[in-house]
């Protein structure tokens, strides 16, 4: 009896110890896995665009004036030299009885004063008929010394400022005439406007063939000299308008491959960068921050049947492809951590995770190009953390 009660002791005592042991055994960790393997990567930069009318014109007021409502509207046809737009005269002064009745009166005003000047311009001009007379008689004088030479250049002066004189007048009852004509042609104006007559016109005409894209003026009222009315252009030559980071434009060249997605249609459409322009500009980002920009124009390559449906001022997600292969080896880029001064990623060996040191090649956002270190098929800890070590026990999830 005492033997088997020892026996039951024991035994009780190793389930208990094999329980502890258990208890305190270090468990599996579980991770997320991903697989090592070829596919095609790419190294790309994204960023948010607009489409934009390539050769646009934006047709002015050249006078300032009372515009008549556009007729046109917002995708209309015109061809060049077409007339979009019609300016009269501002209607204010014309239609105003105070200025009808001062315009009547400066005409009367003209008209007196031209008569005046006309007076005038007799006047002198018979004073310069007896001063030429009378230089005549005094010359006669002179050659019979009846008159002294100081009298004779007395009558020369006087005749020569009578003619002046007289050309002063001439030139008054010009400038009176001139008067009367302004005066006269504002009351025909006025008195044309009042009678339901039409006002002259000054007629706004298309410089090319294309679309209207914007009506900028459309009611008719007063317009400044220069005051934008509407905006023409070509909608099917549209480009892309994409303002990136300058740390990021100096990896673009002209002719590099871009995606232009989420745009509204159904696939992605191919463009080309055309221009990468030389000089950047500080735009403040969402969060505040100063960010040096630049800007990047594309252009469609895909055919026009692809992008019919994006106008002008459209967003478009673009995508610049920096560098692309078709086979390559990669890994998850949540993969991959910092190990010492290179790169480390934790790989399953059995039910454990081995440290594994790798050499990098191309990044591509989600993907990082595998050099050296791994192969095809090696399974990875996706997302390790700080419970993760060279050695531990881990259980896929």
């Amino acid at each position: 009896m005492r033997l088997r009660a020892k026996i039951g002791m024991l035994a009780v005592g190793l389930l208990v110890a094999a329980g502890l042991a258990y208890g305190f055994m270090p468990r599996a960790v579980p991770v997320d896995v991903a697989e090592v393997k070829r596919a095609p990567l790419a190294v790309t930069v994204e960023e948010e665009g607009k489409t934009r009318v390539r050769e646009r014109y934006t047709v002015s007021a050249p006078v300032a004036g009372y515009l008549r409502r556009i007729g046109l509207e917002a995708g209309d046809a015109v061809a060049a030299g077409q007339v979009v737009a019609v300016i009269e005269p501002a209607r204010s002064a014309a239609l105003d009885p105070r200025a009808r009745a001062q315009a009547q009166a400066q005409a009367s005003a003209a008209q007196a004063a031209l008569a005046a000047a006309q007076e005038n311009a007799r006047a002198a001009s018979a004073a310069a008929q007896l001063a030429q007379q009378e230089r005549a008689r005094v010359e006669s004088l002179r050659q019979s010394n009846f008159v002294s030479a100081q009298a004779l250049d007395g009558a020369r002066t006087a005749e020569t400022r009578a003619r002046a004189a007289e050309a002063a007048a001439q030139h008054a009852v010009r400038v009176a005439r001139f008067d009367l004509a302004t005066a006269r042609a504002a009351v025909a104006s006025t008195a044309r406007l009042q009678a339901g007559g039409t006002a002259e016109q000054v007629q706004v005409r298309a410089p090319v063939a294309a679309r209207i894209l914007k009506l900028l003026h459309e009611s008719e009222g007063a317009v400044a000299a220069g005051q934008p009315l509407l905006e023409i252009g070509d909608p099917a030559s549209l480009e892309v308008e994409v303002e990136v980071l300058s740390t990021h434009a100096v990896k673009i060249a002209p002719g590099s491959k871009v995606i232009l997605d989420r745009w509204g249609g159904e696939r992605p459409v191919e463009g080309r960068v055309r221009v990468v322009e030389p000089s950047g500009f500080t735009k403040i980002s969402a969060l505040g921050v100063e960010e040096q920009r630049v800007r990047v124009i594309v252009d469609f390559s895909s055919p026009r049947e692809a992008w019919a449906r994006l106008g002008d001022g459209y967003r478009v997600e673009a995508r610049f492809v920096l560098w692309e292969g078709r086979d390559v080896l990669q890994l998850p880029t949540s993969a991959l951590f910092r190990h010492g001064e290179g790169w480390a990623a934790f790989v399953l060996d059995g039910r454990r995770a081995r440290l594994a040191p790798v050499e990098l090649g191309q990044r591509g956002g989600l993907a990082t190009q595998v050099a050296a270190g791994l192969k095809a098929g090696d399974r990875v800890v996706a997302h390790p953390d700080e419970t993760i070590e060279d050695g531990v026990r881990v259980k896929p999830r």
